[in-house]
């Protein structure tokens, strides 16, 4: 159709010819709107010009659309040859298995994609799980679409947390523990965290106590009552860490010199410090690792914040940066005037934000000349783009401003097509309802917790589902199933938007989850075990039940649905397409024989319906990260 219109308009190729679905089946199958678009243009209402369309569109039986019709006040309704396009779509799936609906990019680039990067003080909690879950599918999608993809996570070992837990576990002995690694460091961390804490807060209110400083003596005493209390909550969970830990702080005439003092010598390199900080940080990596091979996520490199400190990349972008013109010093701290840079260089629009918006400044640096996590991450900016030529940077919501003052740097550092070519992947929180998390107060919910929660629910399904499967096929469907459910409720939602998570409809085998999809693809599976081996020549023209051509519709809509989904970074556009292929499945199923037929030609046809189905079920589960069980 594109290449008559422009045959018949040759000025007319500046307008692009986009083809919908139509609302309904009484419109046909697909419309367009392009004669209201050029109608102006050429001077001939959009009515006139479809019929034009329409009258000289030349069809025969190898075409894929049967008619043509002019609709409305200037549509073009398309209907389609369903004989026609069943046959090329089946025929399409069964040929190209598993690479059906992976269309490549015209223009393959080199894109970085930084995920999940959570400090290694603490095990990974269900929160924190979105960010790998959504990164890891980012990378899986894009990689299908043809681009070159690395996954880096970024070891945050330079910050104040890291050096918290590296001085508990140093005042322990450094005594090693046979549970999970990364549950023992954040175990560690809670504790010491608390303790410092308190110790703080009381060494301040005996200053103000002296100073009779009665307001804010009130309000620090609020807080250490807070503090103690979480102190005591933790003691009758770790009872042996807890009194160990007090006693060897209360000794200590001052923690918080010790932390610090910690951090700065780390910082410059100290060989003891980087012995016990990258002692810590390893178990607890150690840790993630177990995770992340449980839930199938993989990286490339592992960047470590203090190796960009330590090769003098964080020194040379401060000093760079100071000599824009955009740097402040107040009190021995520098800050960047990133307000001031974004009104002067006009920046509102490359970093969607209005132009009434005002950016704070920002710290660069500690008083005593340590960096912050900003000026960091700066460096690692420009490093990244050193080994691709897009970034995209999966950081939560709460992260909008950092990832901003980055952007700004870029730009007044004059690199700004980088500043252009990175991107924040932003994604709500995952909120347990009735659940505050705190990792410094050790209220956190593990995701190696919520997996095995998942893997139990899924283990009583499918053992009342199959009772008399073997024991250890039960449990490797159950881990299969349950791992899926819990990224599949973590992708189904828009990535902006948050998550509400709900036993009820992550485990739901009735709508809507990874479960739900799983049983029609075992379902699929059944059928054709039923039906054995499928003839080579199948014959696609005879599926004409109307169930059967809006099934073969939607598998042919997997290409163009993969392609949307990869181009804007959206994996809940392909939950919500498998969703729906499962529900017309099962529709279909209960209304069209299948697997009893006398006719060998049509159970073939249907069998080979089924067959593409599980194909682009797998397909589509899979270019996301999601394994489907092969039986339930």
């Amino acid at each position: 159709m594109a290449r008559l219109f422009y045959t018949k308009f040759p000025d007319m190729k500046s307008f692009q010819v986009d083809i919908e679905e139509t609302p309904g089946p009484e419109f046909g199958d697909l419309s367009s709107i392009i004669c209201f678009k050029v109608s102006k243009t050429l001077g001939i209402p959009p009515i006139d010009l479809a019929k034009m369309v329409a009258t000289n569109i030349k069809l025969d039986e190898s075409s894929l659309v049967k008619s043509v019709e002019a609709a409305g006040s200037g549509y073009l309704n398309f209907f389609l040859n369903y004989k026609k396009v069943n046959g090329l779509t089946l025929h399409s799936v069964r040929t190209l298995k598993e690479s059906y609906g992976f269309l490549k990019s015209e223009s393959p680039d080199s894109i970085l994609v930084e995920h999940s990067s959570i400090n290694p003080v603490h095990a990974i909690h269900v929160g924190q799980a979105r960010n790998s879950i959504l990164g890891d599918a980012l990378c899986r999608m894009l990689r299908a679409r043809g681009h070159h993809v690395q996954a880096h996570f970024y070891v945050n070992d330079a910050g104040r947390q890291t050096a918290i837990v590296a001085y508990g576990y140093e005042r322990l002995g450094r005594v090693k523990s046979n549970i999970k690694p990364d549950h023992y460091i954040g175990q560690i961390y809670s504790v010491t965290s608390c303790l410092v804490e308190v110790r703080n807060l009381k060494d301040r209110l005996r200053r103000l106590i002296d100073e009779r400083k009665k307001d804010e003596r009130l309000e620090v005493q609020k807080r250490l009552d807070e503090w103690t209390g979480i102190a005591f909550e933790l003691s009758s969970r770790y009872p042996e860490l807890v009194g160990r830990r007090s006693r060897v702080i209360s000794d200590d005439h001052d923690p918080e010199g010790q932390i610090n003092g910690l951090l700065k010598r780390y910082e410059s390199k100290d060989q003891a410090a980087r012995d016990l900080i990258r002692e810590v940080s390893g178990l607890c990596i150690e840790g993630f690792k177990q995770t992340f091979s449980r839930l199938g996520i993989s990286f490339d490199f592992w960047d470590w914040e203090s190796d960009l400190i330590w090769s003098g990349r964080v020194s040379d972008i401060l000093k760079q940066l100071s000599r824009t013109g955009y740097v402040s010093s107040e009190g021995g701290v520098l800050r960047l005037e990133s307000g001031r840079a974004v009104k002067e260089f006009g920046l509102h629009r490359l970093l969607g934000v209005t132009k009434d918006y005002d950016l704070p400044s920002v710290s660069l640096t500690r008083s005593d000349g340590t960096t912050l996590y900003i000026t960091r991450d700066i460096a690692y900016s420009i490093l990244k783009f050193g080994l691709c030529n897009r970034v995209i940077n999966v950081v939560g919501m709460e992260q909008l401003h950092e990832q901003l003052h980055v952007r700004v740097a870029l730009f007044v550092l004059g690199m700004e097509a980088m500043a252009e070519r990175q991107r924040h992947f932003s994604f709500g929180l995952v909120k347990f309802p009735g659940e505050k998390m705190s990792s410094r107060r050790g209220r956190i919910i593990t995701l190696d917790e919520v997996c095995d929660e998942a893997v139990r629910r899924a283990y009583l399904e499918v053992d009342k589902r199959t009772p008399t499967l073997d024991e250890l096929e039960k449990k490797s469907i159950a881990e299969t199933i349950g791992i899926g459910a819990i990224k599949y409720a973590l992708l189904s939602v828009e990535p902006a938007k948050e998550v509400e998570y709900s036993w009820d409809r992550v485990i739901d085998f009735e709508t809507n989850s990874a479960p739900f999809i799983n049983y029609g693809y075992t379902r699929a599976n059944g059928i054709l075990r039923r039906l054995g081996k499928i003839g080579g020549d199948v014959r696609y023209e005879m599926l004409t039940h109307p169930l059967e051509t809006r099934l073969i519709l939607t598998i042919a809509k997997f290409p163009n649905v993969f392609v949307e989904a990869a181009e804007k970074l959206r994996p809940d556009i392909l939950t919500s397409y498998a969703d729906l292929l499962t529900k017309q499945f099962h529709e279909y199923y209960e209304h069209v024989d299948i697997t009893h037929l006398e006719n060998v030609e049509l159970r073939d046809a249907r069998g080979s319906l089924v067959e593409a189905l599980r194909t682009v079920l797998r397909n589509c589960m899979g270019v996301i990260g999601i394994t489907l069980a092969e039986r339930m």
